[in-house]
């Protein structure tokens, strides 16, 4: 007799790869956004009811909160590729053991991060030439935040645990309730009680709270292989090999976009005061387009992790190309809307005209960019899908990393305007991806079955 549970899953060994990766992606383009919310909200909350400084300081951590939570959503696409690698082989022991390794792992790492993270945020945001005026805020904003990241690292996990199994829809569901109550939440820390940059972080906290024990009661619930026993947690040498031998260089891989991405904010911050919020409200933008498009790179990663246990290798070639049309769509569609939009889109987060202004010349430069980052980021999940993340970190590195900070001490330093600084982004995703590409057909070529 099949379990409740079962009606929520898709087998992506078989049927219409068009129509199933849509439906997959769809549900998961829409928690991302929801997870998108949690830190939008507050940054429009703060913007249009604490006043600039405030929206400063929250904007300031964005780069941060992107490293921190970069470093979990890379350990848990480790989880997510192995899961579906034993599902499509059919292997239900090293389901069962991969599951408990897995969520051993994403809780200390969560919890390690928030220790880590609340010890050295003042370093590093003095290191970001963060504005003396803004400082406090942020670090009182970062240390609040980073109290949820256990919670996190638990739904991130869970998360990756039923995409693997091909159920997108719950955590859809979990993330709906959880970002109703992190927007009341605002309005009522902040409005209420006067609670400003705290109040947001303390709400955005109590949202993660509660989709990380709605997830966790599913996952301890069902009677699924892919289900949590308490008595059975325990850490298998093993699976928990493989999955740090994906998870590590993954979670690398987002920390080094971070990094990277720090200069980029140091370059931000040597112009004035406006321009740093005007590219803290158009920033913005960037997570809701970039985690949109993710759900097909984790639908890539998904779809060829279990074709590849099931020997698919033409579902396997056919996930890549559609992965990649859908999320090159994506952010052509998502990016040129939101410079079409590009007022009553900056509007949210503040009133003042020269903050909107500042925040137009970042979003007409990344309107036509964002499309471009699917060619690198869909092949690196595929990749990943194939159990190969270590040479595409490397890519990373020296393509998006290294190349960036490069030309903030070349092109940058030479030409010195802002429009200079954002068209990094555009020049590093196209020469990684080159790599990335060639990397892809290689492998392929050369994968047997697991």
């Amino acid at each position: 007799m099949k379990t409740k549970a079962k009606s929520f899953e898709m087998d992506l060994c078989e049927g219409s790869l068009w129509r199933k990766i849509l439906f997959f992606s769809v549900p998961l383009m829409l928690s991302n956004v929801l997870q998108v919310v949690f830190n939008m909200s507050d940054v429009a909350v703060v913007g249009k009811f604490a006043g600039p400084i405030a929206l400063g300081a929250v904007g300031s951590t964005s780069i941060l909160v992107t490293l921190f939570t970069g470093i979990l959503l890379g350990l848990s696409s480790g989880v997510n590729a192995l899961t579906a690698l034993y599902i499509g082989s059919k292997n239900e022991e090293d389901v069962k053991a991969t599951v408990h390794t897995a969520a051993i792992l994403c809780f200390a790492a969560g919890v390690l991060i928030t220790l880590l993270g609340i010890l050295f945020s003042r370093p590093i945001l003095t290191a970001m030439h963060t504005k003396e005026e803004l400082i406090e805020d942020a670090l009182l904003y970062l240390r609040i935040y980073l109290l949820g990241m256990p919670a996190l690292g638990v739904f991130n996990f869970g998360n990756a645990v039923l995409s693997a199994a091909g159920d997108t829809k719950r955590p859809l569901y979990y993330l709906t309730l959880a970002g109703v109550i992190n927007v009341l939440m605002n309005l009522f820390f902040v409005i209420v009680c006067h609670m400003d940059v705290a109040g947001v972080a303390v709400a955005s906290i109590l949202a993660q709270y509660f989709s990380a024990v709605m997830i966790l009661v599913l996952l301890l619930r069902t009677k699924e292989c892919f289900g949590l026993q308490f008595r059975s947690l325990k850490i298998s040498s093993s699976k928990l090999r493989r999955i740090l031998r994906i998870g590590i260089p993954s979670a690398f891989q987002y920390a080094i976009f971070a990094i990277a991405n720090l200069f980029v904010q140091t370059g931000v911050n040597s112009f004035d005061h406006v321009m740093v919020e005007g590219n803290s409200a158009a920033s913005n933008a960037d997570p809701l387009v970039y985690d949109m498009m993710a759900a097909f790179y984790t639908a890539c990663s998904s779809f060829i992790a279990q074709n590849y246990g099931a020997r698919k290798r033409d579902r396997i070639r056919k996930s890549y190309l559609i992965c990649m049309l859908y999320s090159f769509l994506a952010g052509l569609i998502l990016g040129v809307g939101l410079y079409f939009l590009r007022y009553p889109f900056l509007s949210l987060f503040t009133d003042e005209s020269a903050v909107i202004d500042a925040g137009i010349k970042r979003l007409s430069v990344m309107a036509l960019s964002y499309a471009v980052s699917a060619f690198m980021d869909n092949t690196i999940a595929a990749s990943r899908g194939l159990g190969k993340t270590i040479l595409p970190t490397v890519m990373v590195i020296l393509g998006s990393c290294v190349f960036r900070i490069l030309w903030i001490y070349t092109v940058f330093a030479y030409f010195g305007t802002i429009e200079s600084l954002y068209l990094l982004y555009v020049f590093s995703w196209s020469i990684t991806a080159v790599a990335q590409i060639l990397y892809f057909i290689k492998v392929f070529r050369q994968a047997d079955a697991p």
